[in-house]
């Protein structure tokens, strides 16, 4: 592993807030503080002008902003290709990884203020992110210009965080204790739950499930059409048809959200057209519109524990991270569902960047030869830390079913295998002569390719002449410890063996990559 020259950082790339933090020469995991004197920076991108963008606006501002130059939730269309996300800027058309790298960059600069060179960086991703969405965030980090080494999921990094506080991993390495940890992130536009086995020295991940279109934001929509079906009613407009006013409500139902965990009542201020109404909501109202949205959570938190092979009874700790996870119905349904109270020493709106910050630091003291400042006893004791994951997704290829000759999906690696991984299979060339193998990449576990996601394809050519038909051809799946896929296929019969890698459909290439850095490098960020 290659490390750049400066230091080493983690950063939490989240859809609402994002924080960047470092490793201290305490060995504490420490949130950087930005300009604005807060932790967290907004993951909003105001394009104001040619060459300028400002990065992490107040929410006011950026409500009042005109909503074609304002760009939030990017993180959910991290993956997506040019044909399904299109915006243009300054006459240029921009992709999710360059908007994410402006958060970045601003992240970036804020840290470099305070510790110097930012060289590396090790960044977070929801578990349930599949290859093509982990591509698209280290492409983000190579366009902000930060050497990304290595991409991490949120609960492990969640876990390092409630193991580190209070010296609770010091004990464990004493009493040779395992604890089981139940990781549920509910962040402003992700979904994840997590099963962690602690054992020693050992972080091993035994299950996990999640939502990439399930976070904060969905509770607040929820509030804005409950808002919007109440201002329609009375003055026979929907508001939600005028971006410029959906915007500002929007805001004022964020905030509504927020006071709601804490009063009984709401009130959302709604101005459309020259008309305006005071919606009120009170608790109990916000709990009934969004019960379906925690289900969804409860749900997939139950399908985990059964799939990690523990009852809710061997769980020893509840972790509860990302903001929305405050939501006292949240925490309240969870904790009765589960029989175990949240565990309140870790910060649900930091302890992802601080868990990026520790595992950054283990790869330091495990790979990096300089010193760079830290101490003998903290890099031994990070020497030492071992991980282990598991894959969120399946993966397999369209193939042949012999019993109808219709496509399906071959499974080839099932999901919530231990990484890293790998499997072989063979297959047969379908005619005589065949010139080259066509072998499409699925990433889910559904029998029907329509219904899994397409990461790409792997092309083998130059086979040798005359093959018969039925000629083995072997693919390989190779999973590495980040998530990342590996695919490569071999015809075994001839003697020249044609092999080749997976081109990965709406990823960046180089070429574009180098593109958008430079791109980048030219906008004024601030």
């Amino acid at each position: 592993m290659k490390f750049q020259e400066g230091r080493t950082v983690g950063i939490d790339l989240g859809t609402t807030f994002s924080t960047l933090a470092y490793l201290n020469e305490e060995g504490l995991p420490v949130p950087i503080v930005n300009e604005d004197g807060e932790q967290e920076l907004p993951s909003l991108i105001l394009l104001a002008n040619s060459g300028h963008v400002v990065v992490g606006p107040n929410k006011m501002r950026a409500a009042m902003e005109d909503p074609n130059n304002v760009v939030e939730r990017i993180k959910r269309h991290m993956g997506e290709t040019e044909e399904e996300y299109k915006k243009t800027f300054d006459g240029k058309e921009i992709t999710p990884e360059f908007l994410s790298a402006l958060i970045l960059k601003k992240l970036k600069q804020d840290a470099e203020k305070q510790l110097g060179k930012v060289g590396n960086a090790v960044i977070t991703v929801p578990y349930y992110f599949n290859d093509l969405r982990r591509k698209a965030t280290q492409d983000a980090g190579k366009i902000a210009g930060i050497h990304v080494i290595d991409i991490i999921n949120e609960p492990t990094a969640a876990t390092l965080t409630y193991a580190w506080k209070d010296n609770a991993l010091g004990e464990m390495l004493e009493t040779d204790e395992r604890r089981h940890v139940l990781v549920y992130d509910l962040g402003g536009g992700t979904f994840d739950v997590t099963v962690v086995s602690c054992t020693q020295n050992h972080f091993r991940v035994l299950a996990t499930d999640g939502d990439v279109m399930l976070g904060g934001v969905d509770w607040n929509d929820r509030l804005l059409d409950y808002a919007a079906d109440q201002f329609q009613q009375e003055h026979g407009i929907d508001f939600r048809e005028t971006p410029a006013a959906a915007q500002m409500i929007r805001y004022e139902c964020d905030q509504a959200k927020v006071l709601l965990s804490e009063a009984d009542e709401a009130v959302i201020s709604c101005r459309c057209d020259g008309k305006s109404s005071s919606v009120h909501v009170t608790k109990g109202q916000f709990e009934e519109l969004t019960a379906d949205l925690t289900q969804r959570t409860l749900d997939t938190t139950e399908g985990v524990i059964q799939q990690a092979n523990i009852s809710a009874k061997q769980l020893d700790c509840l972790v509860m991270v990302g903001g929305s996870s405050l939501m006292p119905m949240v925490r309240e349904r969870l904790a009765d569902a589960i029989g175990i109270s949240p565990f309140e020493d870790v910060s649900p709106f930091t302890a992802v960047a601080q868990g990026a910050a520790i595992h950054a630091s283990i790869l330091e003291a495990k790979h990096r030869k300089e010193q760079n400042g830290m101490a003998e006893g903290l890099r031994k004791m990070l020497s030492s830390i071992k991980q282990t994951n598991v894959n969120s997704h399946g993966l397999g290829i369209v193939a042949r079913n012999p019993k109808n000759d219709k496509p399906c999906n071959y499974v080839m690696i099932p999901r919530n295998t231990k990484l890293p991984a790998e499997k072989r299979q063979k297959f047969v060339t379908n005619k005589a002569g065949q010139k080259r193998v066509h072998v499409k990449v699925l990433q889910g576990e559904a029998p029907d390719p329509s219904a899994c996601v397409q990461i790409g394809d792997c092309r083998i050519t130059g086979l040798p002449e005359n093959l018969p038909k039925g000629s083995p051809v072997e693919v390989v799946y190779r999973f590495d410890e980040s998530g990342r896929i590996s695919v490569q296929a071999e015809e075994k019969t001839g003697a020249i063996s044609a092999k080749t890698e997976i081109e990965r459909q709406g990823a960046l290439d180089d070429a574009k990559i180098d593109v958008l850095a430079d791109l980048a490098n030219n906008y004024r960020v601030e």
